[in-house]
């Protein structure tokens, strides 16, 4: 226990240090973008009216001419306080933003996740114990064509089909046009998710069911599956006991390396289906120069995504002993 203890807490310094390196990169670039932040915030004309004295406090409150070292320093202390900033877009605190907005997409990127993972193993698996077979080939022909197909292209074709052509989904949002608060139901919430959830899901599956596709063909070209196959075993039998104890721990790492790859196709997905989650508000505010709420949303993902790894390494050791004593000896 001690010697996990140890192990955790490094792997907790590792992620602090990790999350400041991002914070500074995504820092320095919006230091050094072309955005003016008096122009993008307070409008050209308005400058214009102004005098040179409120022009100076304008740069003073923005911090125009302080050094970005210095400005950096000082946004990080507020954000370890909890304070990170307010909204220009918004006008909000960049913390109730982002606590909305990633309450509409945490739950949608979470299905997809869910979903990509055991499909894309099962499928993997079915393709993988039967190489070469026309199953395979069709298992490999839809993970390859989606793999290859952009996420904003996919979401428009299901947009189209199912939303316009046939119209048994909402075209977009999260929520019915024109129903209060409190008049929106669960239903209507998972009925306006589904599409969104269904493009993430599609184009997650490819990569996670082509990888365990050939881990479990090594699996099944190995010795002690021939041995099991002259001791009579089933396919099935074989599958169990060999080849799910297998691929467990490669299907692991892809299927919590994904949620980088679902935060990003969330991006663009979002976008198509006009739906208000933390994926469209980091576009919203890249665009319309809303830095306290792009800088919010870099880090809160970014722990995320690190959080994600850390606990697929913690399922490690409760998977393979041998992790655990690896641990260990370390």
């Amino acid at each position: 226990m001690k010697v996990n203890g140890v192990w955790i807490i490094k792997n907790l310094i590792r992620i602090g240090v990790l999350l400041t390196l991002v914070s500074a990169a995504a820092f320095f670039l919006v230091s050094v973008s072309p955005l003016d932040p008096l122009k993008t915030n307070v409008g050209q004309a308005a400058l214009g009216s102004m005098s040179p004295e409120q022009i100076a406090k304008l740069e003073e409150y923005w911090g125009v001419n302080t050094p970005p070292v210095a400005r950096f320093m000082a946004w990080a202390g507020d954000f370890l306080r909890g304070d990170m900033g307010v909204s220009l877009l918004y006008r909000q605190p960049v913390s109730r933003v982002i606590a909305v907005k990633l309450s509409n997409s945490l739950w949608l990127m979470a299905v997809a996740w869910m979903v990509s993972g055991l499909v894309g193993i099962l499928l993997g698996v079915v393709a993988g114990a039967n190489r070469g077979q026309p199953v395979d080939r069709v298992i490999s022909g839809y993970a390859l064509i989606t793999a290859s197909t952009p996420a904003f292209w996919l979401a428009l074709v299901l947009l189209m089909v199912f939303a316009v052509w046939l119209k048994v989904l909402p075209i977009g949002l999260s929520v019915p046009i024109g129903v209060e608060a409190s008049g929106v139901t669960l239903g209507d919430r998972i009925v306006h998710a589904i599409l969104p959830a269904l493009t993430l899901s599609i184009t997650g599956i490819s990569n996670i069911a082509m990888h365990t596709r050939e881990k479990m063909a090594q699996v099944m070209d190995s010795d002690y599956i021939l041995f099991a196959r002259a001791r009579g075993d089933s396919k099935w039998t074989m599958i169990r006991r060999h080849g799910l104890r297998n691929i467990i721990l490669p299907a692991m790492t892809l299927q919590f390396a994904s949620i980088s790859e679902i935060f990003g196709g969330s991006v663009l997905v979002e976008q198509v289906f006009s739906y208000p989650g933390l994926g469209q508000a980091a576009v919203t505010a890249g665009l319309g120069g809303d830095i306290p709420l792009l800088l919010g949303i870099t880090v809160i993902s970014a722990a995320i995504v690190f959080a994600g790894n850390f606990t697929a390494n913690l399922l490690y050791g409760a998977v393979d002993p041998r992790i655990r004593s690896g641990r260990a000896r370390a």
